[in-house]
């Protein structure tokens, strides 16, 4: 049988990926995170250009912010975006941390009362902190939460990667055509949904983040509005001190247009990740151009 070079490819790179998770797994949680958090700022994100990308992401949106303080918000970023991938692949210590983490804000309450209720709950969050973290703080409290998630290019990587987010808890519905009417099924049974709002999308609407243009996707929106579900922002905060982890649910999203609510989403967003902004994304490509259709 013929194998292609790409498949030899995704092979060879997704076993030493696998292989180098696997060896960090060896050590204790803790310090498996700072370590993996510390070598993934210092060597991984360099060699991805993140370094560059991070920087002319803060020089767009934060203007005002120093050369100095640019380089401090690059190092936090970094080390926050290599936690997260290997708390991402620690699935049981994840479950274990979140089991122990106290869920705060109102929004808590309105996800249990249409749990009675049998209504559904969209919790939407971002790149920010440790999403993961607070999914399986509501799954660990007994909430029926779905979650979106976007399939690999590399299918070897792939399947270990589903194998730990799965573990973290279930359903999960795999982002576009595949998981649609899976996911639409769990929204009409009334059961929560969680999924991300700060990926840029080619269709999504102009709306505003850190005061630039930001094409971003309706459909937490438009589901909430088409199956009368409560639209509710939720965080994992990443703490310096104390607990390692700071779960919230705000109020629900006043209901208007998707167009609206999905800015006021943008806008909950932007005040988490102002009040800490080395725990988001930058490396992200959050402000670009769309891609002319053919």
């Amino acid at each position: 049988m013929r194998v292609s070079l790409s498949s030899l490819a995704d092979l060879l790179s997704g076993t030493l990926a696998i292989g180098i998770i696997k060896l960090f797994k060896l050590l204790p949680f803790g310090l498996r995170r700072r370590l993996f958090g510390g070598l993934f700022a210092t060597f991984v994100a360099p060699l991805l250009g993140y370094r560059r990308r991070i920087r002319d992401n803060l020089q767009l949106a934060c203007p005002e912010i120093g050369a100095a303080e640019q380089e401090k918000l690059i190092k936090s970023t970094s080390r926050n975006i290599g936690k997260t991938i290997i708390e991402l692949f620690s699935p049981k210590d994840i479950v274990a941390l979140a089991k122990k983490t106290e869920i705060e804000g109102p929004g808590l309450l309105v996800l249990a009362q249409a749990a009675k209720e049998g209504r559904s709950v969209i919790c939407v969050s971002g790149h920010f902190g440790n999403y993961d973290v607070a999914r399986a703080a509501l799954i660990a409290q007994g909430f029926d939460l779905g979650a979106l998630y976007r399939r690999l290019n590399n299918k070897v990587f792939h399947r270990y990667y589903f194998d730990n987010i799965t573990t973290t808890g279930t359903p999960m519905f795999e982002r576009g055509r595949p998981g649609l009417s899976d996911m639409v099924r769990h929204i009409k049974n009334g059961r929560p949904l969680a999924m991300l709002i700060d990926q840029h999308m080619d269709d999504g609407a102009a709306l505003q983040f850190f005061g630039q243009t930001a094409y971003t996707a309706l459909s937490a929106a438009q589901m909430a509005l088409k199956y009368d579900a409560e639209l509710v922002p939720f965080y994992a905060i990443r703490q310096s001190t104390g607990a390692p982890f700071r779960i919230i649910l705000e109020a629900p999203i006043t209901r208007g247009s998707a167009e609206t609510m999905t800015q006021a989403l943008n806008d909950s967003l932007e005040a988490r990740v102002r009040a800490d902004m080395g725990q988001w994304l930058w490396s992200h490509k959050r402000w670009k151009e769309p891609r002319k259709s053919q």
